[in-house]
């Protein structure tokens, strides 16, 4: 039985989520400079390429590096945390909940008996409020605080894989996420898209952020690819990638692609039930992806492991 393996999550019923403050929403107003000087800078948000950059504000108030004991304590709380894997989309709507929610289900998943309660927890802000129709509506000061507070205090024990929801776009709470796990290991991220060059547009950025800082990614996946009729099998699509689709991108950006997942009503119905999509239609072509795509996750993350023990 592999260890438990929980996943950070945001709140899990839509009108819970957190609310995006006006620096978040300045963040998605266009890209950065090719000479960005890079948020660990300590010239973040202060140098000559950062004048005229939506995100100049948001660097200049983030540029202080975290306390050195913070960074200790973060440490030791998560010196138990075996891998450490980001998923992150350029914009919502894309299926990233759901695909961190599904990952975490196969990744924790025991082949001998198809059984993961026992192996998988989650923790969310969601069971933080008094009622799941309230609105979290904090600045970033106190939404960083709380990402800390989400590393520092949880006991995650002995785990394999902490999965790391995080919100859509590129904003303060990425840019503390990343700082923060520095302290331990993060493994690298996983970018999450659909077909259509709406999409695409916002991903592009999302690849230069991690690029900028110095996230290592594990690769794309393109989601709702498609629907392959459960009758005739015929596909259609939904969404037509007009432009090349995700597999076009990551050829031009040099990133991997890990897969394309079709669109499934399963996938709805089973979430909607509290059930594992996988389990529930394992021979869904979905499933399939679904199950291609974590098993190469999981090799990237081995190989990363293999390497630093080599190192040390």
């Amino acid at each position: 039985m592999r260890t438990r393996l929980p996943f950070l999550a945001p709140p899990l019923s839509r009108p819970a989520e957190v609310t995006h403050s006006g620096a978040m929403a300045e963040v998605a107003a266009g890209p950065r400079p090719e000479d960005c000087p890079g948020t660990s800078s300590a010239q973040a948000g202060s140098a000559a390429a950062c004048q005229g950059c939506p995100n100049q504000r948001l660097c200049a108030a983030g540029a202080a590096a975290p306390d050195p004991a913070e960074l200790a304590e973060l440490r030791e709380r998560l010196r138990s945390v075996k891998h450490t894997v980001l998923v992150l989309s350029g914009k919502g709507g894309v299926g990233k909940s759901t695909f961190s929610a599904l990952l975490a289900h196969g990744l924790a998943a025991d082949e001998a008996k198809q059984y993961v309660e026992e192996n998988l927890g989650v923790m969310s802000v969601g069971f933080l409020l008094s009622s799941p129709d309230d609105a979290v509506i904090w600045r970033g000061p106190k939404k960083n605080g709380l990402i800390k507070q989400f590393l520092r205090d949880v006991d995650w024990g002995e785990i394999d894989y902490l999965i790391v929801d995080t919100p859509p776009g590129t904003s303060d709470e990425h840019l503390s996420i990343v700082q923060y796990l520095s302290a331990t290991h993060i493994d690298g991220a996983v970018i999450i898209t659909t077909p259509q060059e709406v999409s695409l547009q916002d991903v592009r950025k999302e690849i230069n952020f991690c690029h900028k800082v110095k996230l290592p990614i594990i690769g794309v996946v393109e989601n709702m690819s498609g629907f392959i009729c459960p009758k005739c099998k015929n596909e259609s699509q939904i969404f037509p990638p007009t432009t090349g689709g995700a597999e076009k991108m990551c050829q031009n950006l040099n990133v991997s692609l890990l897969g394309k997942v079709p669109l499934d009503p399963q996938i709805g119905k089973s979430c909607d039930k509290g059930q594992s999509f996988l389990s529930e239609a394992p021979e869904s072509p979905a499933t399939l992806s679904y199950r291609s795509i974590i098993q190469r996750i999981q090799e990237y993350c081995d190989q990363q492991h293999f390497q630093e023990e080599k190192i040390i």
